[in-house]
């Protein structure tokens, strides 16, 4: 049962993140979190979410917007490394408040607030009049600071990279190809930062969880989910997924800051 939830939701959400631009760990962490420990479950999403950028930006390569990815991506990667540099410093955070529903203990850290408080807040950017906001080509480096800087914080940073590239004009492919190469480049940061170090720490309790079978089989059916995606890129209605997939990242945000998550 394990098995096949993660892979569904693994093969829908991958599928969704080239239309709406949120993130594949933004909503594939919580399925992890629902069958392994945090720790565990955080590490097995960032394995699967970098190796599905990957492979779309194989699929999509050719479609990437160079001067883009220079402008907003460039900065992006370099920010990440401030935001992952913070994130070591509040997962070591005390809780801030303990409660109980039903037989559920529930823990407000510092660290999932403000997780929660990001996500919630990265879906203002998708409602109106923000949505309108129209950011020129001059200010795209200020996008990718922020977009980088919240993406090494909590790796959160679909809405904003989405809002700014949006704006530039792009046709649904090379979207979906430019955002897919940047997010490679965040990912490669801030896995550098606090991922070869959490694996030498936890690499037993990984193995103990047999949670590798699940990686791999939830990262194939995320490669599907992609090239299932590439292939209706332009018969799919972006406003649709863009709601379905903000309630799902509403619903997250607001379980991660409440602790319930």
């Amino acid at each position: 049962m394990m098995m096949w939830v993660i892979c569904l939701a693994a093969l829908l959400v991958a599928g969704l993140t080239l239309f709406s631009g949120f993130g594949l760990g933004s909503l594939l962490m919580p399925v992890f979190a629902l069958f392994f420990p945090l720790p565990v479950a955080v590490a097995a999403t960032a394995v699967v979410h970098l190796l599905n950028n990957v492979f779309k930006a194989g699929l999509l390569f050719r479609e990437v917007d160079r001067a883009v990815l220079l402008r907003f991506g460039v900065p992006a990667i370099v920010a990440a490394l401030p935001g992952a540099l913070l994130l070591l410093q509040l997962s070591g955070l005390a809780p801030w408040w303990v409660w109980q529903w039903g037989e559920r203990v529930c823990a407000i850290t510092p660290l999932k607030f403000t997780m929660g408080i990001l996500i919630l807040g990265f879906l203002l950017l998708e409602l109106k009049p923000l949505g309108r906001f129209t950011p020129g080509t001059r200010v795209l480096w200020m996008g990718g600071i922020a977009s980088g800087f919240f993406g090494g914080l909590s790796g959160h940073q679909g809405a904003l990279r989405a809002l700014f590239l949006r704006s530039q004009g792009m046709t649904p492919a090379a979207f979906a190809a430019t955002q897919a190469m940047i997010a490679i480049g965040v990912d490669i940061t801030r896995l550098l930062v606090y991922g070869v170090a959490f694996f030498a720490v936890q690499a037993s309790a990984v193995s103990e969880a047999g949670v590798w079978p699940v990686v791999l089989a939830a990262t194939v059916s995320a490669f599907i989910g992609s090239y299932a995606g590439s292939r209706y890129l332009k018969k799919v209605r972006h406003e649709w997924v863009q709601a379905l997939t903000a309630v799902m990242l509403g619903l997250v945000g607001i379980g991660l800051a409440s602790g319930v998550i």
